[in-house]
């Protein structure tokens, strides 16, 4: 890194402190890739203990926004360990003057599913700017009189899930404008440990789906990726403050964090949806539906043309491990998406073991089964390759028929270098 890591961060006094107790403890399985098997030895008593960026920032009083005209990048995700929004919570902390809000893809409250207009925020009366319609940044006129940025949303964990875009060019708005701009921490929902699929091509770089060169699943906190985005390819240069998390390991998914799991998008409303994304996700960019609309959007895939059984049946020849295949039928409901209130075939992905799971290969079966089944109908469209990171990828697949094993290899050189490079900004 190239600043002192203390430059740019909260300083906290006894970090990872055992304090407070979970709430909401989610339920589990007690085996077989759990929530509790990839727990360390030793390591038991953080469960459940996990504090976000802005639980420390209420226990420090709110002291880094203390007479700041501060303007709140945020979605509905952000909520503390007592189940209270940070609007509310900044709107009432006493010292805090918050002037602004500005919300990402499917808006302040999650609900949005396609562009977002500009709204006022019916509590507060403060004014929203959208920043997926005709804007994806903040202007300069809706930085007036803005001192500090706050950002406080939840990630998942892939790179093409457009919230750290959003959050890049924040910060890149932030820099031109000479605002302040602080990154409250929470947890990768999918963990912080692995880190897999391709490295994106800089020939595909598209904004804020592909905003940096960085791994599919990065393995990275938002903090941390605001650390590195900061700092690297060719630099952001923001005054950067990164509240961290405390009581977060890297082994830990969300559901072991003890915080309350709030649907990220319309679209990922479970944790199997997030542990899948990353190798399943690029599916989307196919000629098929992922359910949305429906109660496990990400976890069924498929199409009006497509045979389901078949499908299945050569992905029974694979190997996956922690995933199978099922024939599914469903009708996807949600506006503007592919296939809305048509009834489509295809195959559910049964997640088993999450441990054992290789999503990024296991997607790659289920995309290389379809187009077997259906070489005609089964095709990529335009944001195909930006979304998985690699051109080669969809030949490779199709028409090389390569194995998704060997695809994945190819990925490994780029994928080496951005894991050096990452573990210098890695605060947990």
């Amino acid at each position: 890194m190239n600043a002192p890591l203390s430059s740019t961060l909260l300083a906290l006094a006894g970090a990872l402190l055992l304090a407070g107790c979970a709430t909401l403890q989610p339920a589990g399985p007690s085996r077989g890739g759990s929530w509790i098997g990839n727990v360390p030895p030793g390591e038991e008593h953080y469960l459940g203990r996990t504090k976000s960026g802005l639980d420390v920032l209420a226990e420090q009083d709110f002291d880094i926004l203390r007479g700041k005209s501060t303007g709140l990048v945020v979605n509905h995700t952000a909520f503390d360990r007592d189940n209270r929004h940070i609007i509310d919570v900044l709107h009432e902390a006493p010292g805090v003057e918050l002037v602004a809000l500005f919300g990402p893809e499917h808006g302040i409250r999650g609900t949005e599913d396609y562009f977002v207009d500009d709204a006022v925020d019916r509590r507060t009366g403060l004014p929203i700017y959208s920043l997926y319609g005709e804007n994806r940044a903040p202007t300069a006129d809706m930085l007036e009189g803005v001192d500090v940025l706050v950002f406080d949303m939840q990630d998942v964990g892939t790179r093409f899930y457009t919230y750290i875009g959003t959050m890049a060019l924040c910060m890149e708005a932030a820099a031109a404008n000479d605002v302040e701009f602080v990154v409250l921490d929470r947890p990768n929902a999918v963990g912080g440990k692995r880190v897999e699929g391709a490295v994106v091509e800089e020939d595909l770089l598209g904004r804020p789906i592909a905003i940096r060169t960085i791994a599919t699943r990065h393995g990275m906190t938002i903090g941390e990726l605001a650390l590195l985005f900061n700092e690297e390819f060719g630099g952001i240069g923001v005054d950067l403050t990164v509240v961290p998390m405390e009581n977060w390991r890297r082994w830990m998914y969300f559901d072991q964090t003890g915080l309350l799991w709030k649907h990220p998008s319309p679209a990922m409303k479970t944790m199997n949806g997030a542990v899948l994304y990353p190798g399943f996700g690029p599916s989307m960019s196919t000629t098929l539906a992922t359910a949305r609309g429906l109660d496990r959007p990400f976890e069924k895939y498929g199409a009006p043309y497509m045979d389901g059984h078949a499908v299945a049946a050569n992905l029974a020849r694979r190997d996956t491990p922690g995933v199978r295949f099922v024939p599914v039928s469903f009708t996807p409901t949600a506006p503007y998406h592919r296939y809305q209130d048509e009834e489509c075939h295809g195959v559910a992905a049964i997640l088993y073991d999450r441990e054992r799971l290789d999503p990024i290969t296991a997607g790659l079966h289920m995309m290389q089964a379809m187009y077997e089944t259906h070489p005609e109908e089964y095709a990529p469209i335009p944001r195909f390759a930006t979304i998985i990171g690699n051109e080669d990828v969809w030949p490779m697949l199709t028409e090389q028929g390569m194995r998704p094993e060997d695809i994945a290899e190819t990925f490994r050189p780029k994928l080496l270098e951005f894991k050096a490079l990452r573990e210098q900004y890695l605060l947990y």
